[in-house]
């Protein structure tokens, strides 16, 4: 279909990638499709992917690959998904994206653009290791980019601020090298593909980033 934009969405923990899904998806009226989110949903919903994924949850089981792609198949049938969508979290591996575009070709369809959005790694470091919440309000705020008025208060309600466990910052760390070793692969073969197309989220605001995002998903559009 012409002017169909059908996106997958890259980017580290981190790089801004989930500010930057809920401004396309209303500019380019695409549902934004987080792998979290849906299969939450289709547990909820209790559909034969659903419950499959849920034994799997339940005992802390990491949901297998051909379980997320039949939950994918899924939703993307869904008629709101039919004049384009945004995958968030899903292809995560090459055999997701292999089983990605299978799917799209029986239905005759194809990915328009695979966005990944670059961020230095240090800045990364920075931004998630200096998230920082409120213990009773819940407002969050980085002391490295937005630092409280006063150091671990809260500049809403005055109550202690904490850092969650897994935004220290070895942890950090590995979930940044665990993202390296599944992203890199897929970047080689959507760049294969001629698909990949990057913007720089580093050092700029997200005005700045989603005017380069948009530039590059209305020409992929037009391509």
């Amino acid at each position: 279909m012409a002017d169909q934009l059908n996106l997958v969405l890259l980017g580290a923990p981190g790089s801004g990638k989930g500010t930057q899904a809920e401004r396309i998806a209303p500019a380019f009226l695409v549902p934004h499709i987080s792998t979290g989110d849906i299969l939450r949903a289709a547990v909820g919903e209790g559909t034969q992917m659903g419950l499959k994924a849920r034994r799997y949850m339940d005992s802390g089981e990491l949901v297998p690959d051909q379980v997320v792609i039949g939950i994918i198949r899924d939703r993307l049938a869904q008629p709101d998904a039919a004049p384009g969508f945004m995958l968030d979290g899903f292809p995560r591996t090459l055999e997701q994206a292999r089983a990605l575009d299978e799917m799209l070709e029986e239905a005759g369809r194809s990915l328009t653009v695979v966005l990944m959005i670059e961020v230095p790694e240090e800045e990364l470091v920075q931004r998630l290791s200096g998230r920082r919440a409120c213990r009773a309000c819940g407002r969050g705020c980085n002391v490295v980019f937005d630092p409280p008025s006063v150091e671990g208060v809260c500049d809403s309600c005055g109550g202690k601020l904490f850092q969650r466990d897994d935004d220290n910052e070895q942890t950090v760390r590995n979930r940044l090298e665990v993202y390296r070793r599944q992203t890199e692969p897929l970047a080689g073969y959507y760049t294969q593909k001629r698909l990949l197309s990057a913007v720089s989220g580093g050092g700029r605001v997200p005005d700045e980033v989603y005017a380069d995002a948009q530039a590059v998903l209305r020409h992929a559009q037009r391509a």
